[in-house]
């Protein structure tokens, strides 16, 4: 399915969102993220089938950021930056944390900018070894956002953000590797391959359970310890009711590979 600059394939109970704009590798505008809006309002009409989604880039870049073409004539004090954020930005976040199924990235080249912040959304984030992260906000003389504020501190420390931020160095895909940033990091060549592989794994789990499991990784962060035993008690209860949870169980007993139905 084609929409604005964004494209979306259905493989099995894999679903694959592309940010497609590649005359500017990829930058993210309004109708971008309207037409990522669509591809996911398609991906929840099919929530019943589909059961992992892979977010990536068309041709050489996963997302070079804000696309700022005709921002060159905003006088100063005149525009208001953030303003996209909350109306366009921010809504498409939110829905990538509150999907209903694993969400896997596949960063096929550079993720600047906010489409750094994309990128660090996935539960698992696979990387192409030529990729790079950047966070580019200084060198227009803006600040991170798209949530790089919350997200890379918990993900590799104040240390390290600050210094990427204040910056605005290229971070390589194996340093990102080694700093814990990403899980995984691949020949270009073989990147998109192998995130199948992983994503068919994924979406032949228990899906409810893998949810759910998101929901406490995201959650956790902002809870107390026992908020989170209190959060953990309430999924568990979730998960066990589900008939994944009795195939699972009967799977281990009977010594054979589980057939979970992601109900």
């Amino acid at each position: 399915m084609q929409f604005k600059h964004a494209t979306l394939d259905i493989e099995g109970s894999v679903a694959i969102l592309r940010l497609d704009h590649q005359e500017v590798m990829n930058a993210v505008s309004m109708d971008m993220l309207g037409g990522l809006s669509e591809a996911l309002d398609g991906i929840e009409e099919k929530k019943a089938e589909v059961r992992c989604v892979v977010l990536t880039g068309a041709g050489r870049a996963f997302c070079t950021g804000a696309n700022l073409q005709g921002r060159n004539n905003q006088k100063p004090g005149k525009s208001n930056a953030g303003s996209a954020l909350e109306t366009a930005f921010h809504p498409f976040l939110r829905r990538l944390r509150n999907l209903h199924c694993p969400l896997v990235t596949a960063v096929n080249g550079p993720a600047a900018g906010a489409g750094m912040s994309f990128a660090l959304m996935g539960d698992i984030i696979l990387c192409a070894r030529s990729a790079y992260f950047l966070q580019a906000f200084r060198r227009i003389g803006l600040v991170p956002d798209c949530g790089s504020t919350w997200l890379l501190p918990r993900l590799i420390g104040k240390a390290r953000s600050v210094e990427l931020s204040l910056l605005g160095e290229r971070l390589p895909a194996e340093k990102a590797l080694e700093w814990g940033l990403v899980n995984r990091v691949y020949d270009d060549a073989a990147l998109i391959e192998e995130t199948m592989k992983l994503a068919h794994e994924l979406a032949n789990g228990p899906t409810v359970s893998l949810s759910l499991i998101r929901k406490l990784y995201w959650d956790s962060p902002e809870n107390s310890f026992e908020d989170q035993l209190n959060l953990e008690f309430e999924c568990q209860r979730l998960a066990g009711a589900t008939s994944d949870f009795k195939e699972g169980v009967t799977a281990f007993l009977e010594k054979r590979p589980a057939k979970f139905a992601g109900k």
